[in-house]
């Protein structure tokens, strides 16, 4: 039996030196295909990129039109798209116009204890002017006690937009602090 010696095989593509190659002599050649391969990747990443480029544009088009829409005043309600009835004659007793509302620019959700706890800031805005920041907690507005976030949304209703009212705020640390607010006319 003869025995042969273990040899490196070559890399695909290139033969080994000294050794005559299989389609003739000479250098190997590249291969065909791979040319039209590196083409496909290039138009690949060109598309990929003209994709990427549509969908931020589409993105910012849409961020813009939404702001749009929420910068013409009153509230953007998702379900208002449907066809609203138009509301009812106003009686002598309702034609006197009613108070603006008052607003604090204060976005509060439930606290674990009895409060409301502040999550965003209009800034500028009163309370920011006041110095909320966020995760202080709301205790007190005027002589209500809130201890939910729709107490406080009832009292802020009630409160008249430019007259100063006292809140009991519960900051991070521990602290304690009463700051006066001015509630100013929601838009």
């Amino acid at each position: 039996m003869e025995q042969t010696a273990l040899r490196p095989k070559p890399m695909p593509g290139r033969e080994p030196e000294g050794a005559a190659s299989v389609t003739g002599s000479g250098p190997s050649r590249p291969r065909p295909h791979a040319a039209r391969r590196r083409g496909r990747r290039l138009l690949n990443v060109l598309l990929a990129g003209f994709a990427g480029a549509v969908l931020v544009l589409s993105g910012i088009g849409l961020g813009a039109m939404g702001t749009a829409v929420l910068g013409k005043g009153g509230r953007f309600d998702p379900r208002g798209w449907q066809h609203t009835p138009s509301p009812p004659a106003p009686t002598p007793a309702a034609a006197a116009p009613s108070a603006p509302a008052a607003t604090l620019g204060v976005q509060v959700m439930d606290a674990r204890k009895p409060g409301a706890v502040v999550v965003g800031l209009h800034v500028p805005g009163p309370a920011q002017a006041a110095g909320l920041v966020r995760g202080d907690v709301l205790l007190a507005f005027g002589a209500t006690r809130i201890d939910t976030a729709a107490d406080l949304v009832r009292a802020v209703a009630r409160a008249r937009p430019g007259s100063e009212v006292r809140l009991t705020v519960r900051h991070r640390s521990g602290g304690y602090e009463q700051l006066t607010l001015v509630p100013a006319v929601a838009a």
